[in-house]
């Protein structure tokens, strides 16, 4: 299995030298490695803005050179999550085209997303 990449934005002091906490959740067909603090984008949930949401399907809690592997999934451990707000991506375009039949076809599509802030990641 592969881990998604995300747009993940982290806000930690300059002088930070600690071991930080991490976990590897599963949202949307996808799999993210998060810390406390980050901000990722993940496919459409349905929750409110400002609310939080709880991810229970965690694969794996680590903090520096131990972790904790799920099969599939971690008992007991969790991520909670802020929500910033819902948004879409960047418009791509899709075009098709057969030669000498005069057939053009062309569509736009603008993936939509939910963006959220790690707020705390409890480990079994």
């Amino acid at each position: 299995m592969m881990i998604a990449t995300c747009q993940i934005r982290r806000e930690l002091p300059k002088n930070y030298g600690g071991v930080l906490l991490y976990a590897i959740i599963e949202t949307g067909g996808k799999q993210y490695k998060v810390r406390e603090g980050d901000v990722i984008t993940v496919e459409k949930l349905n929750v409110d803005a400002g609310t939080s949401h709880t991810f229970d399907r965690v694969l794996a809690v680590g903090e520096g050179e131990s972790a904790a592997f799920g099969a599939p999934y971690v008992n007991g451990a969790s991520v909670t999550a802020s929500v910033i707000g819902d948004g879409k991506g960047k418009k791509i375009v899709v075009y098709k085209f057969k030669s000498k039949k005069n057939y053009h076809r062309k569509k736009g599509h603008r993936q939509p997303f939910t963006k959220l802030k790690i707020d705390s990641i409890t480990g079994a």
